[in-house]
């Protein structure tokens, strides 16, 4: 007799208190600083006109995120709190989702802690949770969407209203911001190939088969594609009451505007930066370096110096297991980050910049923590243990021009600027 295998026990309570601890942080000295910095200058503006209804600005971006920053403001009053909670809301919403998709994707405890680990002190969710941008929401969206696919593929008797929610997510993601179009298609996408190579006679009507049995392609593809499209434009409702540059002419001509608003030809920045910068974190973007608030304080945008360059490898070893070795998480990801960094290789906005790396980013965080579990199971725990310390520290280090804590005079930002670029 054989003894049975060992049941992986799901870290619920870890994630949640991951999550927690995280959000935590991030309210510490939410409210500093106290003035409007980087793109706050655009999404406050817009934010107050939509409480208003009285002029529709800012009208090449979706209406979701602004939405959530006027709902902070309606809540909280128009200060810092008011403009920032929902950002820090979602980037913990965001935290918990992508610890629960590594879970129901691996069923690997130690790959969903380190997926936490990594992506809280990977700096782009840490920065975008304290700062009200589209951004956050955009990425809180897609993260609960893919965590609900997942358990929805784990667990298909749950499958009905986990996607449903994944298809409301997906909806909130895209009226958050256009770049999570490309992989709000991906769920979609993905159930229609793995029930054609299920090899169903009935495709559309079948019940059996990959990815979720007991639900039909029929199904899926209202959940996963009607449904997404329909709450993206119940987002856009406000737009029919402004008082000037409301929508009209429909919300296919409205969408033609916004394609012309973001790919008009914009004069050069000195902050944007191009892909390959991107991959190999090459290019930072200061948020804030300014004398506020009684201090000297910055903001910085880069990746963590280590783990964004370990996550290459990391990346290459997923595309590799997932392709010849036919397991599925590890596809997955790569997949994920193909398609998300994809969009802007190709896309024809002129003008990019190093936030647009946050989903891309992302992605590569919890390769890397595939990989490190990979590693674990191979004999070299205290490597990937390491890594993760080595993560920690770095945020640590790098915390004072995350969080606009005070700076002991006006160069200190020499001592995180290691390259002439991150200047």
């Amino acid at each position: 007799m054989y003894r049975a295998p060992e049941q992986p026990q799901d870290p619920l309570k870890w994630c949640a208190a991951l999550a927690l601890a995280f959000w935590a942080l991030v309210l510490w000295n939410l409210g500093i600083p106290t003035e409007p910095y980087f793109d706050e200058v655009h999404y406050l503006p817009a934010a107050r006109d939509l409480l208003a209804l009285s002029d529709y600005s800012n009208r090449e971006h979706p209406l979701f995120g602004k939405e959530m920053i006027a709902l902070g403001i309606a809540l909280f009053g128009d200060n810092p709190w008011g403009w920032r909670l929902f950002s820090s809301i979602a980037g913990a919403l965001s935290l918990f989702a992508v610890m629960r998709m590594v879970w129901f994707g691996t069923l690997d405890r130690f790959a969903t802690i380190a997926a936490g680990i990594l992506v809280a002190t990977g700096f782009h969710l840490f920065v975008h949770s304290r700062i009200a941008m589209l951004d956050i929401f955009m990425v809180a969206g897609l993260a609960v969407a893919l965590w609900q696919c997942a358990a929805a593929m784990r667990e298909p008797e749950t499958g009905r209203w986990r996607l449903a929610i994944a298809g409301v997510a997906l909806g909130l993601a895209m009226g958050a911001k256009w770049n999570a179009l490309v992989v709000a298609a991906v769920p979609g996408a993905a159930f229609l190939i793995l029930r054609w190579f299920a090899g169903r006679r009935r495709l559309l009507l079948s019940r059996r088969g990959m990815p979720v049995p007991g639900m039909t392609l029929l199904e899926a593809g209202v959940w996963l594609g009607l449904l997404p499209l329909a709450v993206y434009w119940a987002t856009y409702l406000p737009g029919y009451f402004f008082q000037t540059h409301t929508i009209e002419g429909g919300i296919v001509a409205h969408h033609r505007l916004m394609l012309d608003l973001q790919t008009q030809v914009l004069k050069s920045h000195p902050y944007q930066s191009t892909w390959p910068e991107w991959v190999l974190n090459w290019r930072s973007i200061w948020y804030l370096y300014e004398p506020i608030d009684g201090a000297q304080r910055g903001v910085l945008l880069i990746g963590n110096p280590l783990t964004m360059l370990l996550g290459l490898p990391a990346l290459l070893w997923c595309a590799w297991k997932g392709a010849v070795k036919r397991v599925p998480m590890h596809g997955a990801v790569a997949i994920l980050y193909a398609v998300s960094l994809g969009f802007w290789i190709f896309a024809a906005k002129p003008v990019q910049f190093y936030y647009h790396y946050f989903l891309p980013g992302t992605v590569l965080l919890v390769a890397l923590a595939i990989a490190l579990s990979d590693l674990r199971k191979a004999g070299w725990k205290r490597t990937s243990t390491g890594v993760l310390l080595a993560s920690v520290l770095l945020f640590a280090f790098f915390y004072e021009i995350l969080a606009a804590e005070p700076l002991a005079g006006l160069m200190s930002f020499q001592t995180w600027t290691w390259l002439p670029s991150w200047r």
